[in-house]
């Protein structure tokens, strides 16, 4: 009997120490900091760091009208006005296909993906909200409940197609 009670003892005291990693796993992320050099559109940037290294950043947890969609320019403008020739910091975990380091912009402390919402220039990326944490995850759905009941940007056009639909086509 003992054996058995320190068999499950052991797997409760592995699960709880998975948890408690888990729920930290935000502050594990990398930090790179450098400033904007360029800006494919809404959602993607170009970051030079000090030693002069060029990164391809996407904006993690929103996906930015392409630029041949209505809004794709304003919304490129928007995050240029934000970002561009700023000294940023990127939070990030991982880089998609294309090699691109996917990550949290903060300018200034402002959260670039979270204005772009705000703004009504930006979709909360959905598909991908669970590389988010829980409370980026809320901001980010409050942010665009905000920005489509105000009817901003694109919201206040009728139907507007998401770009992952438009890539599809």
């Amino acid at each position: 009997m003992y054996p058995r009670f320190l068999s499950s003892q052991r797997q409760w005291l592995v699960v709880a120490f998975l948890a408690f990693v888990a729920s930290f796993t935000d502050l594990h992320a990398e930090t790179l900091r450098g400033v904007v050099i360029g800006l494919a559109d809404g959602d993607t940037m170009t970051l030079l760091d000090s030693a002069k290294v060029q990164y391809k950043i996407r904006l993690s947890g929103i996906d930015a009208p392409e630029k041949r969609q209505p809004f794709g320019n304003r919304s490129k403008e928007n995050l240029s006005a934000l970002a561009f020739g700023q000294q940023v910091v990127i939070e990030w975990g991982k880089t998609d296909r294309y090699g691109r380091i996917i990550g949290k912009v903060l300018v200034n402390g402002r959260d670039a993906g979270l204005e772009q919402i705000r703004c009504g220039l930006a979709w909360h990326y959905k598909a991908y909200m669970r590389e988010q944490s829980a409370t980026d995850r809320a901001l980010y759905s409050a942010a665009e409940v905000e920005a489509r009941s105000a009817k901003r940007g694109l919201w206040g056009e009728q139907g507007p197609m998401p770009p992952w639909e438009f890539r599809r086509r």
